[in-house]
């Protein structure tokens, strides 16, 4: 580079020596000076701006998985016994790297089961809340959809309440007897959609598996069933930049 910078140098020196001889006024001069000067700027601002680019090399030095939390509402339909079941849920977790969650997940659910019970002489449908540990891996993570397999292992309870909660003057009382623990595991399957770095959205399905239930009557046996839904997740997927410059002098 530094030979190149002397050779342009040289040329231009002879250059400016042959004007001096056959210029015969200093008008003429002037302009051709001028023009001398305009060729050295010409050849000597690409040079510099290739030797400030050269001093900087571009390159990634982290190794460290790339960063994410959010927080997500999910809202689903299926069935348990063959009964429209509604269900919310809520999660919160960490993405390691936009290729595996870890974190909490919670689903209350309302079964329209419209059961008549003997005892109390009414109808009843099943509701229930369970939570627990969410696991995620995502698959295609670079890509704008991404196909991820969600699993649930948690507990929660159930009981059953009058379908005729909807009247102003309803009151439920619930005892040890109407209620009873259950354990869950809930895979499923879910398309992730990459809106932006602090949104997502989520479509799929999943299988619910449960312990018995064990509440005297109970003509549902477990809240075994398949749901399909949507979610929404708002937060930070890839907090952390791999991208730096470095001066190499």
């Amino acid at each position: 580079m530094e030979v190149l910078k002397l050779n342009v140098l040289c040329n231009l020196l002879a250059i400016g020596l042959s004007f001096r001889v056959s210029i015969k006024n200093s008008h003429h001069m002037k302009q051709k000076l001028s023009i001398v000067f305009i060729i050295f700027l010409a050849f000597n601002n690409p040079i510099s701006a290739q030797d400030d680019s050269d001093d900087y090399l571009e390159f990634n030095d982290r190794k460290n998985v790339v960063h994410g939390v959010y927080l997500g509402l999910t809202t689903r339909y299926g069935e348990i016994d063959d009964r429209d079941t509604y269900q919310g849920g809520i999660k919160v977790a960490y993405v390691a790297n936009q290729q595996f969650e870890v974190g909490f997940a919670g689903t209350f659910f309302y079964s329209d089961q419209d059961r008549f019970n003997n005892t109390f002489s009414r109808n009843e449908d099943l509701i229930g809340a369970y939570g627990g540990l969410h696991l995620e891996p995502i698959l295609f993570s670079k890509s704008k959809v991404n196909l991820s397999f969600p699993l649930l292992i948690g507990a929660g309870g159930v009981g059953y309440i009058d379908d005729n909660f909807k009247n102003e003057d309803y009151e439920e009382d619930f005892d040890d007897d109407d209620v009873d623990a259950i354990f869950v595991l809930e895979p499923g399957v879910s398309a992730l959609f990459n809106i932006s770095r602090y949104l997502q959205l989520e479509a799929g399905v999943k299988y619910r598996f449960s312990s018995k239930i064990d509440i005297d009557p109970s003509p549902v046996s477990r809240i075994n069933g398949f749901s399909a839904g949507i979610g929404v997740k708002v937060g930070v997927f890839n907090m952390g930049r791999n991208r730096y410059k470095k001066n190499v002098q």
